[in-house]
């Protein structure tokens, strides 16, 4: 197991499909990558920059992102998520988010997790 540092990386990829526009989501009305996809991508990424690092019984969940949608992208392209831990500070963690295709860059911004404990964070969603 690795410690939870900056510059801890990690990636999603995927190649964009019919649901994954914004006409399937309900973000628009044109055949292209939702922004909404594309932030589960990105927080995906985000999730794998963590794998094995975080300790048994521990998850992150996420509580803010601020991201650009910089360019269009098509069905059928891929798209590469990147995220970065760029700081730690106690149980939150903070990555610089990345997102390209193969012609451009197609989103940048930041992301913020917070290591929590799984069965306590579950625990507090169950009916008293």
């Amino acid at each position: 197991m690795s410690a939870l540092a900056p510059g801890l990386g990690g990636s999603h990829r995927a190649i964009v499909g019919d649901a994954d526009t914004a006409i399937a989501l309900g973000s628009g009305s044109v055949p292209v990558l939702a922004t909404p996809r594309l932030v589960a991508w990105l927080e995906a990424a985000a999730v794998a920059a963590l794998e094995g690092v975080l300790p048994a019984g521990s998850t992150t969940v996420g509580t803010h992102i601020d991201i650009r949608h910089l360019a269009a992208t098509a069905v059928g392209k891929t798209v590469e998520a990147n995220a970065t831990v760029i700081s730690t500070k106690g149980r939150t963690v903070e990555f610089d988010l990345v997102a390209s295709d193969d012609t451009a860059t197609i989103a940048a911004g930041r992301h913020v997790r917070v290591v929590v404990d799984e069965e306590r964070f579950i625990s507090r969603l169950r009916p008293a």
